[in-house]
């Protein structure tokens, strides 16, 4: 399946680069009888759903000529939204500033979940400012899940 994604990303590259988008994620896995291609696609502006539309003609379109997946499969293209999921270090990065929920494997001074304003990124941790105050840094290898709160 790497193959498979990487010759995805491949495609795909040039494809959002004429249209000022970046990848965000991409999966393809099989999701009961079927296989599913899920590309998820993020501007700094913001995605339309014209943008989204004009990925899923223009991949289909080049996955077909290239026959890049040889079994059936759906396409959905779409963004990340508001409450996004963070899960590289330049995420975390770029996010710097914003209000995240972070739930890790472990407990870490007897908790699991925590919310905060997010401070930025090491190579190896992430430094949350927790609601009730002060500093924590969180290991990448203990988050099982980080994403974005949205702000009212």
């Amino acid at each position: 399946m790497s193959d498979v994604v990487e010759d995805i990303r491949r495609l795909l590259d040039p494809i959002l680069g004429s249209l000022g988008l970046s990848l965000w994620d991409i999966e393809f896995k099989k999701e009961g009888p079927r296989r599913i291609l899920r590309v998820t696609i993020d501007r700094e502006s913001g995605v339309s759903l014209g943008d989204c539309e004009a990925v899923s003609r223009d991949l289909g379109a080049a996955l077909d000529v290239e026959d890049a997946v040889s079994s059936s499969y759906t396409l959905e293209v779409s963004s990340p939204g508001l409450d996004r999921t963070l899960f590289k270090p330049e995420h975390f990065v770029r996010f710097a500033g914003k209000m995240i929920r972070i739930k890790t494997y472990q407990s870490i001074d007897g908790q699991k979940v925590f919310r905060g304003r997010l401070l930025g990124a090491g190579e190896t941790t992430v430094r949350l400012e927790p609601e009730k105050g002060g500093v924590l840094e969180i290991p990448f290898q203990e988050i099982s899940k980080a994403s974005l709160e949205v702000e009212l």
